[in-house]
């Protein structure tokens, strides 16, 4: 694509970005920036975020620490709930080593927010009038409206790939691989939008777990046309249960030969004074890829 030949879609990415803004500012949400260059990111097993190396040249001065560019502005903005704001929204860049595709860049813009006092199940519905509200952004935009299907991911796992993944010993290969080869070509074959929801807990490393004797993490995937669009979860608020799975996924990146992150001490000790909440997030570029219906993630993007 020609630099003229992006233009229009620029034009149409600045209005659905201005829609999506007017959507947070009329519901009380506080638009907040955070650090892009952060010391310690979230340890998950296949998220890895580009190093900053600390300058090494004589008689420079600052930050001497190895730090890195974000994956996700999620931690630093929790810590902001923890410090008393309520509901809270962040539009911008975020970074992934090694992804690049149709539908992935090195560099992508993350749309996150956050409530205090509200689960996964009232973000769903956020979502669902976001997406009717930035339809309407501009003339010639798809229809997202609000009538989505919600699966349950135990229904679907049973229904597309034949196999219960909370039957028997937890098998991480086999429930990605099967995510990936079967459930979402089917989600993309309905069409439309879907809810997957309710994954197993050992499928979200910063969700609430919920449920006896079967439980289940609080979190939700969106799919649009089988495009994944959106991720949340209810947070999970205990200290000690989110250092536990922090550690075990660092152990895990150990053994994959990854990047062994940091723990940030600041985030864990914040935990507690949340209480109750839950974050989304969402990709905006795929999100104006749905909505003008292009089929790269660099058609709407400036280029490097």
């Amino acid at each position: 694509m020609t630099a003229a030949e992006r233009i229009p879609l620029l034009e149409m990415r600045a209005r659905i970005v201005a829609a999506v803004r007017a959507f947070f500012d009329n519901r009380g949400f506080v638009e907040v920036e955070t650090a892009v260059r952060i010391a310690a990111p979230a340890p998950e097993e296949h998220i890895d975020c580009p190093v900053v190396p600390p300058p090494s040249a004589p008689g420079v001065v600052g930050d001497r620490a190895t730090s890195y560019l974000r994956a996700s502005p999620e931690l630093q903005m929790k810590k902001l709930l923890a410090a008393g704001m309520e509901r809270i929204y962040q539009i911008g860049p975020c970074f992934r080593e090694g992804e690049r595709g149709s539908r992935h860049n090195p560099e992508f813009t993350m749309l996150e927010w956050y409530r205090r006092g509200a689960g996964y199940l009232e973000l769903r519905d956020d979502l669902a009038e976001l997406l009717a509200a930035v339809s309407d952004a501009a003339p010639g935009l798809r229809r997202m409206d609000s009538s989505a299907e919600v699966l349950a991911v135990r229904d679907a796992y049973r229904r597309f790939a034949g196999w219960d993944p909370w039957s028997g010993e937890w098998d991480q290969d086999r429930f990605d691989f099967d995510m990936a080869g079967k459930v979402e070509p089917a989600i993309k074959a309905m069409g439309g939008g879907v809810f997957l929801t309710d994954y197993p807990p050992a499928a979200a490393s910063l969700a609430l777990v919920s449920g006896e004797g079967e439980p289940y993490a609080e979190r939700w995937e969106f799919y649009w046309d089988g495009i994944e669009l959106a991720n949340c979860f209810s947070e999970l608020c205990d200290a000690a249960e989110q250092r536990r799975r922090f550690e075990h996924a660092r152990a895990r990146r150990r053994e994959l030969g990854e990047e062994d992150y940091p723990l940030d001490e600041e985030f864990l000790c914040s935990l507690p004074a949340i209480g109750r909440a839950a974050g989304a997030a969402l990709g905006v570029d795929r999100l104006v890829m749905a909505l003008v219906g292009a089929g790269n993630i660099v058609d709407v993007r400036v280029p490097a």
